[in-house]
């Protein structure tokens, strides 16, 4: 095993803790052969007595001594993939919680292993505990996907319900999530929508058997939603969350990460702090809801130790869910031809006549108004105007924000959150 971090603890005392459980279920022990990281945790000395210790990584991961290379560093490039070719290449297995990896180079390292007749496993890369690419690929196989969607990123969600339930904005809980561990120093692959993109590029490809698309994501994350926005979804009916989305369209394959309004009565709407959730809807099946820890020591050990299993049994299939030769391209679907409705915030100067040139501005483009609120009056100071929307075209809402960012009255850049139906 690479890496004895957070993750690579955690799997190194579930070993030691289950070994006789995972002997018993596997029908052979699971010894841990060797590891590599940069330094050894005192918390882990004990598991690890007698362990051999390995300078070189990519060393230990063809060394004729072990059957299976766990990667636990992340990273898309360098030492991580460096050793996931190196194992592969030797004709080894390869377990991996790295998203990164798996979203950029995962069809490459697939037909690697293909090549090799090993397996290449990577349950872990996605919603830490929940077993849901496993889940996809056998339990649901019989299925054809019309959508799957989900929270796919802890912190995200962490900051989110404590925005709602304390009332503050983004930048306190943000500070909060950090001091707590629940947040990076530099938050940005979180909190702009980037570990959320890499693990929706991979559920796609299972679900819908295409090859992996990273590009193909449209990305947006949850800087720009204020305690305003908070309060008035609450309002509305709805809460904001953090969703992942993949479904098929009549323009293509859509994908996309951004803040979406959701009916507070929905089970996606219910899963708070740093928990995840993924719904996937099949033809036959119909909506299955996967809830539980999507991140941590323990979750995350738990996943990286079931592909662990499946190895030791003997049992593997495609990591894509259909052999690597059968992913077959999807037409990507522009996000200006996405259909929905939309919640609009403007900070206006509270003075006659600006409804009215809101209005003018939504029917020119024949952008349908659904409701208007506004609280209280102040006139001459600046208050806010909110609006939400019929469904309506993406093209046409982004060709109603520009107009509205000329306005005179309007003194904020606007707000527009997307109201998704689940």
């Amino acid at each position: 095993m690479a890496g004895l971090g957070t993750v690579g603890g955690g799997v190194v005392k579930l070993l030691s803790e289950h070994k006789d459980l995972l002997a018993q279920r596997a029908g052979r022990p699971i010894v841990l052969a060797g590891v590599s990281a940069l330094v050894v945790p005192k918390t882990l000395e004990a598991q690890l007595k007698g362990v051999p210790f390995h300078q070189d990584a990519r060393k230990l991961a063809v060394s004729g001594d072990i059957d299976v290379m766990v990667e636990l560093i992340g990273g898309a490039e360098g030492i991580a993939k460096q050793i996931a070719e190196a194992t592969l290449g030797a004709g080894k297995s390869l377990v991996t919680a790295n998203k990164a990896l798996i979203a950029k180079h995962g069809v490459a390292l697939a037909r690697l292993a293909l090549e090799k007749g090993v397996s290449l496993q990577f349950e872990a890369s996605v919603a830490g505990g929940i077993p849901i690419l496993k889940a996809i690929r056998e339990g649901l196989a019989a299925n054809q996907f019309t959508r799957v969607y989900g929270i796919l990123n802890g912190t995200c969600n962490f900051i989110l319900t404590g925005m709602e339930q304390s009332k503050r904005d983004f930048a306190d809980v943000l500070a909060e999530a950090q001091k707590l561990g629940y947040a990076e120093a530099d938050p940005a692959a979180d909190v702009d929508g980037h570990d959320a993109a890499n693990k929706l590029a991979i559920l796609t490809s299972l679900a819908f058997g295409t090859p992996v698309s990273l590009e193909s994501i449209y990305v947006e994350g949850i800087r720009n939603v204020s305690a305003i926005d908070i309060a008035f979804a609450e309002e509305l009916g709805y809460r904001i969350k953090l969703l992942a989305i993949a479904r098929r369209t009549e323009h293509g394959l859509e994908q996309r990460v951004h803040p979406c309004m959701v009916d507070r009565e929905t089970p996606v709407a219910q899963v708070m702090g740093v928990l995840n959730a993924v719904v996937a809807e099949g033809d036959y099946v119909g909506r299955t809801v996967f809830e539980g820890p999507g991140a941590g020591e323990k979750p995350t050990a738990s996943a990286v130790v079931a592909d662990l299993l499946d190895i030791a049994r003997g049992r593997t299939s495609p990591p894509f869910a259909v052999p690597v030769s059968q992913l077959a391209p999807m037409r990507a679907a522009s996000m200006e031809d996405h259909f929905g409705a939309y919640y609009v915030r403007l900070i206006v100067v509270d003075v006659p006549g600006v409804l009215a040139e809101v209005a003018q501005i939504f029917a020119a483009e024949e952008v349908s108004i659904e409701s208007v609120l506004q609280r209280g009056r102040a006139p001459g100071e600046n208050v806010a105007l909110i609006l939400t929307t019929h469904e309506c075209r993406e093209a046409a809402m982004m060709r109603v924000r520009a107009r509205l960012e000329k306005l005179k009255a309007v003194v904020e850049k606007p707000a527009f959150i997307r109201i998704e139906e689940l």
